[in-house]
């Protein structure tokens, strides 16, 4: 996705004073700061204008005697002493177009020099233009080149002398009065340098950088701001007792997820307490600093190389669209708000029923400077008056459907909740955006909708099927797509938040199976591929994203107590609790019987199987309905075991022969309008799983039973 900078508060460099600073919006990095008057800070630009005029003089001067080797003739003596208050006066005029006058030395870097530089060239440029034009105007030209490269010097040096005299006397002073420890630096790349620097200007952090360690050999045996390159990290584990290191940093943001896994290990064998620099996304975006330094997550361990996305393809999608993101306050949700607004649409409208999560993103997105493209909206997707009324109103090219219930657990015990929320509620913002010509509908699935044994993978998977039939029936109009893929970390349901504070806690880790294992994928990686599915989708097709190498629950487990300091087994115990209704040991990204093709994108799968009849599946969403607040939840998880063949569910053995018979009724009523003659018979297990059943006709809008149907035709 684009980088989208973050805009800089006013007081960013963390120095301002309760009296509200604000930064001058000059050419400097962090800007001038006013200290409490304007007078105060018309006083300074007058006193570096005079430093300034003193340097420039004193260059004048010296680049007369080094061009007459100390002996200046008389009359170029007097043109030395006559020409000076203009020519300077014209060099001062040039340092402040190019805000000269505005920066705080401390902060002196690069773009500083070259824009002095551009300063002083064009002064000398003005002044061989003067020399032509103006006859009574005639210095040497070698004095008019001295002055200028003179003046770079003078100036340039005065600023990097103060600057280092700032990180390296004041910096070193203001270390004695604090608790300073040592710490060892891995990665000697432009975050290292950085960091160096920063530590430097912030003394108070009490970090004083000893060494670095760097894969590239080339580096070994260099200095980068003073601090020696040893060798490869590695060596921390030989040197660190020599070196006095208590504390690691890893300023590798870029570095691939294998290589950060084994310098992990390597820290965690050294037992050295370790710290991470941000991630490349929040360093390139302005919203965190590079001392802001937080611990190893898992998320580093488990995410992957970064992925390429076709920024153009997405760009053309929402670019000056109107896009809609239904919840929004999700942790999907709000990452897609946040990499939409990227992308800079003309609308973003945030539709959430919770105004606490809505208020939250909100206020993010304000703070990332997209304040003026964002409505948050509060709504309930079920709402039908209310939705239409919103998308007449604001008229969205594009839907993100991202609001549904995901709780595995909590959606086995009202499972009329999860059909009426991620089933009914696609169906009607389907139609809705159809009737509105909304061009692209994306719905968030997830992978456990192939051969649900959960609630809320069988609504999940119930939605699919509405969408596939749906875009099937209305070709062109509207493009319906859903997106498939696993778990996510960070998520506010996920495993990791829980581990988090059972290890805060002090255990036990509690883990429902040994041999359980999931794929993981980082949210920011996740909805990237959302947004690339968005531009590829042609209608009707299921997306499934590349979820790497499924990832055994235990040993995330274990590694997030090692990250934490401790030891699994020994400082806290992993318990196992047993496999919960509705969970499976592992998950599937796909059908077998689906076929699964290639995209553009090489993280990206496209499913194509034969959509159902949407009459046949509006009359099933229909029954369902028309049973939704009367029948048990054993009741209408066998309802939908009848519509989804694939799904087992999990039953209680108490209520299952009672929510058997409650259901036969309907089950037989079954014929052919035809014939009038398509009986069903059914045969079930003893635990009340479907397991076969026969359809005696040709019947094609009923609801089908049981894993195997066999058609006798007329």
């Amino acid at each position: 996705m684009p980088d989208v900078a973050a805009p800089r508060a006013a007081n960013a460099t963390g120095n301002g004073s309760k009296s509200g600073l604000t930064a001058h919006p000059g050419f400097y990095g962090e800007g001038v700061k006013e200290n409490g008057s304007r007078s105060g800070l018309i006083l300074r630009r007058l006193l570096l204008a005079t430093l300034a005029a003193a340097v420039l003089v004193t260059c004048r001067w010296l680049a007369y005697q080094l061009r007459f080797d100390f002996e200046v003739p008389r009359e170029y003596q007097f043109q030395l002493y006559s020409d000076w208050f203009w020519v300077i006066a014209l060099q001062l005029v040039w340092l402040l177009l190019f805000g000269q006058f505005y920066g705080i030395y401390k902060y002196f870097s690069l773009p500083e020099i070259l824009r002095l530089a551009c300063a002083t060239a064009l002064s000398g440029v003005s002044l061989f233009a003067l020399r032509y034009v103006q006859p009574s105007f005639s210095p040497p030209r070698g004095v008019i080149v001295g002055q200028c490269m003179l003046g770079f010097l003078g100036l340039g040096g005065m600023r990097c002398a103060w600057r280092l005299v700032h990180e390296r006397y004041f910096s070193r002073q203001n270390h004695t009065c604090h608790n300073q420890r040592k710490v060892a630096i891995i990665g000697a790349g432009d975050a290292g340098a950085s960091l160096v620097r920063e530590l430097y200007a912030h003394p108070n952090l009490g970090l004083v950088p000893a060494v670095f360690l760097d894969d590239d050999g080339r580096k070994w045996g260099s200095h980068i701001h003073g601090v020696p390159v040893i060798g490869p990290p590695e060596e921390l584990e030989r040197k660190a007792k020599a070196l006095g290191v208590v504390e690691v940093i890893i300023a590798m943001p870029s570095a691939p997820v294998r290589r950060l896994r084994e310098v992990v290990g390597l820290l965690q064998k050294t037992r050295l307490k370790h710290v991470t620099v941000p991630s490349v996304d929040q360093l390139t975006s302005g919203s965190v600093r590079v001392t802001q330094l937080r611990p190893v997550r898992i998320e580093d361990l488990l995410g992957r190389e970064s992925i390429d996305l076709r920024v153009n393809e997405i760009g053309g999608v929402l670019t000056s669209r109107r896009v809609l993101v239904t919840g929004a306050g999700g942790s999907i949700g709000s990452e897609l708000c946040r990499q939409v607004a990227a992308y800079r649409p003309s609308r973003l409208l945030l539709l959430d029923q919770s105004e606490v999560q809505l208020f939250q993103i909100e206020q993010e997105l304000i703070r990332l400077g997209h304040a003026g493209i964002i409505a948050p909206l509060i709504a309930d997707i079920l709402d039908k008056p209310r939705i239409e009324a919103l998308l007449k109103h604001h008229q969205p090219a594009v839907i993100f459907h991202a609001a549904a219930h995901k709780h595995v657990g909590m959606m086995e015990g009202q499972p009329g909740e999860a059909i009426k929320n991620n089933a009914f509620g696609t169906a009607a913002l389907a139609e809705l955006a159809l009737a509105h010509h909304v061009e692209r509908f994306v719905m968030i699935s997830t992978d456990k909708a192939v051969n649900p044994t959960s609630v809320m993978g069988a609504s999940k998977r119930l939605a699919e099927v509405f969408l596939q039939a749906f875009a099937c029936q209305n070709p062109g109009d509207t493009r319906f797509a859903a997106v498939r893929f696993g778990n996510v970390l960070g998520s506010s349901g996920s495993v990791v938040p829980i581990f988090e504070r059972q290890i805060a806690a002090g255990g036990p880790v509690t883990v429902t199976h040994p041999d359980v294992v999931r794929y993981f994928m980082t949210i920011p990686e996740a909805v990237g591929l959302v947004l690339q599915s968005c531009a590829q989708g042609e209608g009707g097709e299921i997306f499934i994203l590349d979820m790497g190498q499924p990832v055994k629950i235990v040993e995330m487990a274990r590694q997030m107590i090692r990250l934490s300091g401790l030891e699994p087994g020994r400082d806290i115990e992993i318990q196992f609790t047993g496999l919960k209704p509705g969970e499976k040991l592992f998950e599937e990204l796909r059908h077998l019987q689906a076929n699964c093709t290639g995209t553009a994108h090489p993280r990206i799968k496209r499913l194509t199987s034969e959509p159902a009849a949407l009459t046949r599946v509006r009359v099933q969403l229909g029954w369902l309905n028309s049973r939704l607040h009367s029948a048990c939840a054993d009741e209408l998880k066998l309802m939908l075991r009848q519509i989804l063949p694939e799904y087992t569910p999990a039953l209680s053995a108490e209520k299952a022969t009672e929510a058997l018979s409650r259901s036969r009724n309907l089950e037989h009523t079954q014929s052919c309008p035809r014939c009038k003659n398509g009986e069903v018979g059914i045969k079930r297990s003893e635990y009340c799983h479907p397991c076969s059943s026969f359809r005696f006709c040709a019947w094609q809008f009923g609801w089908d039973l049981g894993r195997e149907i066999n058609r006798a035709r007329h």
